[in-house]
Order: structure tokens, then C-alpha cells, then sequence
């Protein structure tokens, strides 16, 4: 017998060990006299199926909600919708902003839409949260920005379409180029290449987009994180005014667009295309994104919000004379 196939048992015995306790439960006594073993060996194969990872447990807590603060935030910045969690663990919060931002990009989906998205640490963990269940009929999704940083998950432009394709059994329309060039000339020819004109075309005509709600400070930026900004350049932008960003466009307090050179030598769908998309679900949470969210909301760059109660207080105390 060859290793690979003793591996192969060895599985199969952890599996059906571990159906017998977790699924039909039996106890380990029942379970050593039907393969015949003893207790202590059912025992340390069950140990052994969970940290090989045959075994995975899922705990799935209830996410408590806070529609109070969320009808204000609808009221004050007239939202289609705002979904806002109360949350304890902030560790948790990334994962728990991502669940809830899931189950709203479902309910604003439907047979045939078209999903714009980009990419970013909150649209990644709203793509982890989608079971694989949810099939969506001639859905297509597109991606809006260039690829960034291919060797980090969440920044990972392609590997996010990818990602909804199999969770929807959908159709991606890839940006094949990368969301950050030398000048604004190479930028313009790209642009306008024909690798780019049908994604350009369909990202046009999305009926709903996912974007995450990025902040200037360094410690906070994607494009710094990742290298694509310069200490000196971030700082000019933010001299300019800015406080966030959603899909590249820097924004001031106030939700005016930001003109930068910097913006100009990025590969993605132009501010005046983007922000016409009916539905722009935003995902964005923590102390670090109060203004970033504030500029958001006050531009209408989204108009859905997904977030946390201790944020939005904070987003709502700042904003109490907003009209």
C-alpha cells in the first residue's frame, strides 16, 4: 500500500469516527465497539480529526442589532438602508460587520443584477461570510479597480471576484490591470484598451455595488499598508483635505471629491460612473473610520451602511446640525 493511500484511510477512519460522535451521537464507547478499538483510541482519533482539520467547529452567535440607531443614521442621511450591531469583542467586529453586510447584499440582489465590487479588508470578510448555497441565476460581477497586492488576501482584487463567482455560481468580468501605474499617460492608455472597455461597460451598468469606506491614516490605509502610497504622497493628500476613501476616490469631511495627481495614475471605474450605481452598499467599522464614514454618508457616495453601534453614536454626535 502506498503512503498516499494510508493517508487516504487514515481520513476516511477520522470522517466516519467523527460523523458517528458529531452528527449521528453516538457517545466514544458506542463508537470503539462499532470499529472495534477501544474508548481511549476513539478519543485521541477524535482529537486527531479536529487539529487536522476534518473536523471543523462552527460556533454561529447571534448578532445583536441596534435599529434604533440605525433609523436615525436612515432618517439623518436619507439611506435606503443601515444595518448597525451592537458588538463587545472588537476582534470580532471585522467577521461580524461581514455577516451582517452579507445578508444585505443578498436581499439587494437579485436574478440577473450585475455586483460591482473592489476590494478591502471588509469586502473580503463579507465574501467569507456568504455560504455557498446562495445561487443567484444569471448573476455577474465585475470588478471596479485594478488589482492590488496579489499576495495579500484581502487586497487581492481577481481572488475577491473569483471568490463570489463560487459562492453564486456567478459569472466575473475581471480588470486585467493593476490599479496603480507610473503616469496619468499609461493610465489613460489602459483605460482606454480593449481589454477594459467590457468590464468598463458592464461596471457602468451595475445594479448594486460592495465597497468598504477607507481612511487616510497611515496606520490605517490600504494603499499605504500595502506600499502603493508614499509617506509624502499620503500626506498630500491628506493636505488636500481628505479623510476617506471609497474605491480609490479621496474624499474631504464634507463628501466632496479630493482631485489629486495621485488619483489620476489609478486603474478603476471613474467617480461619476461609480457613485451613479442605484445601490452602494458600504461596510466600514471601528473608531478609525468616524470620519471616513461621516464624509461617506454626507457625499451620498453610499447610500446602504453597514456598521457598529459605538461607531455610529460617535458618526451621529459629530453630525447632530447635518441637514
Amino acid at each position: 500500500m502506498t503512503d498516499g493511500n494510508r493517508q487516504e484511510e487514515r481520513i476516511n477512519l477520522l470522517a466516519n469516527i467523527a460523523e458517528m460522535y458529531f452528527i449521528e451521537g453516538k457517545n466514544q464507547s458506542q463508537i470503539a465497539d462499532v470499529v472495534g478499538m477501544t474508548r481511549s483510541n476513539v478519543s485521541r482519533l477524535l482529537k486527531e480529526a479536529r487539529e487536522s482539520g476534518v473536523v471543523k467547529i462552527q460556533i454561529n452567535r447571534p448578532i445583536k442589532s441596534n435599529p434604533q440607531l440605525a433609523q436615525q443614521l436612515v432618517e439623518r442621511f436619507n439611506l435606503i438602508n443601515a444595518r448597525i450591531i451592537d458588538i463587545d469583542e472588537s476582534n470580532q467586529l471585522l467577521k461580524k460587520l461581514g455577516q451582517v453586510a452579507a445578508e444585505e447584499l443578498i436581499e439587494q440582489l437579485k436574478p440577473g443584477s450585475i455586483l460591482g465590487t473592489a476590494w478591502g479588508t471588509a469586502i473580503s470578510a463579507t465574501v467569507d461570510q456568504l455560504e455557498a448555497t446562495n445561487t443567484m441565476p444569471g448573476l455577474r460581477i465585475v470588478q471596479m479597480l485594478g488589482a492590488l497586492g496579489a499576495h495579500i488576501r484581502e487586497y487581492d482584487a481577481h481572488a475577491i471576484v473569483r471568490r463570489l463567482e463560487e459562492k453564486f455560481d456567478a459569472e466575473g468580468i475581471y480588470f486585467h490591470a493593476p490599479f496603480f501605474v507610473d503616469g496619468e499617460q499609461m493610465a489613460r492608455m489602459i483605460m482606454d484598451s480593449n481589454s477594459l472597455r467590457e468590464p468598463l461597460r458592464l461596471a457602468q451598468k451595475a445594479d448594486v455595488a460592495l465597497l468598504g469606506v477607507g481612511s487616510v491614516e497611515f496606520e490605517h490605509s490600504s494603499y499605504y499598508l500595502a506600499g502603493y502610497l508614499t509617506k509624502e504622497e499620503g500626506q498630500s493628500i491628506k493636505d488636500k483635505g481628505a479623510v476617506g476613501d471609497v474605491c480609490a476616490h479621496f474624499f474631504d469631511k464634507n463628501g466632496a471629491l479630493i482631485d489629486h495627481e495621485y488619483q489620476k495614475r489609478i486603474i478603476g471605474l471613474p467617480a461619476e460612473l461609480l457613485f451613479k450605481i442605484p445601490i452602494r452598499i458600504g461596510v466600514a467599522g471601528g473608531l478609525s473610520k468616524v470620519n471616513p464614514i461621516i464624509g461617506a454618508l454626507k457625499g451620498n457616495l453610499i447610500n446602504i451602511l453597514i456598521s457598529d453601534s459605538m461607531t455610529i453614536r460617535e458618526v451621529l454626535e459629530r453630525t447632530q446640525n447635518h441637514a
